[in-house]
């Protein structure tokens, strides 16, 4: 077995672990909430209120503390997929550097990059915490350097010497350099590209939470880069409508001179795959 292998069995005995405590830590909580619901109930008028008033606040005290043990188990249940994840992509790239190149078709592309925007995490900071960077619309901080296996939207160079925002992942970073290894994710036998920091932008490691950071989402109207629908490529748009829940995607319209007005009828783009519009320097 090697390194890789060791480290992901390592994780999914842990991880095993902490899904086999989850059952019994969310039976008590819902214990608790219904101690919690079934007081309330009795207070029906202020005498009786008065008198259990003491005791709802210690079973609420308890429900509380019942709902943060189980969140944090579910917390470090999640950082072990995620660590998972890394290993996993860090092992791929490292073969795929070695010469043992994936083939893929096109509808298997599409679908995994897909199904990678819907499971990426999904932000849950405690209350008051604001959203970090790489979180839906917050942008990364300006020394943030991308890992491998990162996705990120690539300005390259055209067979026409024209330039487009690719969607690519990062192979490595040269800290002497300032590049970056990318490889074009729908172009995995062609060679790899090497970019200079400022033509990559690392694209969002969570989701945001509509219902709880709206403010970490893209305004309706914004105009932004988007990655087109059963394509690899990003293209300037606009939102149309915010993502309801976090489970939905962007609607965008994107810039399109064969409709009227100039935009496209809205389609459906992942939190993932829209970042803010990079204008090029004149």
């Amino acid at each position: 077995m090697d390194l890789a292998s060791s480290q992901i069995q390592d994780r999914l005995k842990v991880l095993t672990k902490l899904i086999h405590q989850l059952p019994e830590v969310h039976a008590k909580a819902e214990d608790s909430y219904s101690a919690v619901e079934q007081l309330r109930e009795k207070a029906t008028d202020d005498r009786k209120q008065a008198v259990i008033k003491g005791k709802l606040k210690s079973v609420t005290l308890q429900a509380s503390n019942e709902a943060e043990k189980e969140q944090e188990l579910l917390r470090k249940a999640l950082s072990k997929i995620y660590e998972i994840r890394q290993i996993r992509n860090e092992k791929r790239i490292q073969a795929r550097q070695q010469g043992n190149k994936e083939t893929m078709r096109r509808i298997t592309l599409m679908k995994m990059l897909h199904q990678s925007a819907q499971t990426i995490p999904l932000w849950l900071g405690k209350e008051g915490e604001t959203p970090p960077p790489l979180c839906g619309s917050v942008s990364a901080d300006s020394n943030y350097i991308a890992k491998a296996g990162d996705m990120v939207a690539a300005l390259v160079k055209g067979p026409e010497a024209d330039e487009n925002w690719i969607l690519a992942e990062v192979v490595s970073f040269s800290q002497s350099q300032g590049r970056y290894e990318v490889f074009d994710i729908d172009e995995e036998q062609k060679e790899k590209h090497i970019l200079s920091k400022r033509r990559i932008v690392v694209l969002p490691l969570m989701r945001a939470s509509p219902e709880i950071n709206p403010e970490a989402l893209f305004s309706k109207g914004t105009s932004v880069m988007a990655l087109y629908p059963q394509t690899t490529c990003f293209y300037k748009a606009i939102i149309s409508e915010l993502p309801s829940s976090s489970q939905d995607d962007y609607h965008v319209s994107f810039e399109d001179p064969n409709y009227a007005g100039g935009f496209s009828p809205p389609l459906m783009v992942p939190q993932r795959y829209v970042f803010a519009l990079k204008e090029k320097k004149k």
